[in-house]
């Protein structure tokens, strides 16, 4: 189906004739009727019966319905993104970023733009490996990342730090050492994860074994197990603030695991403007929640 197919389409579904889509769309009823055949022809089945003067939807016509709306959507942010760009405002990025940087850093880094650009993003979680696959395929424009490897195809741009802190619905010490990690059961991140890797690289360093009874691959998962009473979790700081609930205590590591968070854009990609305010807040964000003094129980 072309473009005016589906602008027909839609028309006739919102007025239930002709007539008054070929006014929806602006063009004669004759034009609009050409429209419709034409679309027709091309699929090879009919799209609307006559019922008692109406033109209502065939089942085919159903079944196509909700893709035929997608793309409408798309295409209505297609043309605010156009309407954006002509009259000099910020563009688009379409953002990847882990999970746990989706709920504890992301959103403070969008909230640095709201109300002050329209610049439009479109935000997306996925794992490390997903995110470099993103990037590469051209699916994404930018990824925040826990990864501090380097990929081919691939510039990675350190913005911060965060590290690991002990979530726990018991009394905890602040800070907590590594040897007291092993006095109760702890939900543990998947090696998977770069984060749960640096967890792991740094227990077996200093010969401690954990009660591992409940392995997750995200951050806020495990949070959520610890609300529910389910055992202590290890998450990244960012997380773990922004998971706190009451009854619950937040407490860094002794020693202290530096988690690392850096961007990720393709090499063959110039920044744009929009590219590098976001590395900026990214950076600013870093700094504040990294030197800030946070409540560590509730």
């Amino acid at each position: 189906m072309r473009l005016r197919h589906i602008e027909i389409f839609e028309a006739i579904c919102q007025a239930g004739s002709l007539t008054q889509a070929a006014a929806l769309l602006n063009i004669s009823q004759p034009a609009a009727s050409k429209i419709l055949a034409h679309a027709e022809s091309q699929l090879g089945f009919k799209l609307f019966d006559r019922v008692k003067g109406r033109l209502v939807p065939t089942r085919e016509a159903d079944i196509l319905s909700p893709q035929i709306g997608q793309l409408s959507e798309d295409l209505a942010h297609v043309r605010k993104l156009a309407a954006n760009l002509r009259q000099g405002r910020q563009g688009y990025l379409r953002i990847g970023c882990a999970p746990a940087i989706g709920l504890g850093l992301l959103p403070r880094i969008i909230q640095r733009f709201h109300g002050n650009t329209q610049a439009a993003f479109k935000i997306s979680t996925m794992h490390s490996p997903d995110l470099v696959e993103g990037l590469l395929t051209q699916a994404l424009d930018i990824a925040i990342t826990f990864d501090d490897h380097d990929h081919p195809g691939l510039h990675r741009i350190p913005v911060g730090t965060t590290e690991l802190a002990y979530l726990s619905r018991e009394p905890a010490p602040n800070p907590v050492k590594l040897q007291q990690l092993t006095a109760r059961p702890v939900i543990a991140l998947d090696t998977r994860d770069q984060v749960g890797t640096l967890m792991d690289h740094a227990l077996r360093a200093a010969g401690i074994t954990l009660d591992t009874r409940i392995m997750v691959q995200t951050h806020y998962v495990a949070c959520s197990l610890v609300d529910a009473g389910c055992g202590d979790a290890i998450v990244d700081l960012l997380t773990g603030r922004a998971m706190l609930r009451p009854g619950m205590t937040l407490s860094r590591l002794d020693p202290v695991i530096a988690v690392p968070v850096n961007i990720l854009v393709h090499t063959s990609d110039p920044l744009s403007l929009l590219h590098r305010d976001v590395i900026d807040a990214a950076r600013q964000v870093c700094t504040a929640l990294q030197d800030g003094s946070p409540d560590t129980s509730r």
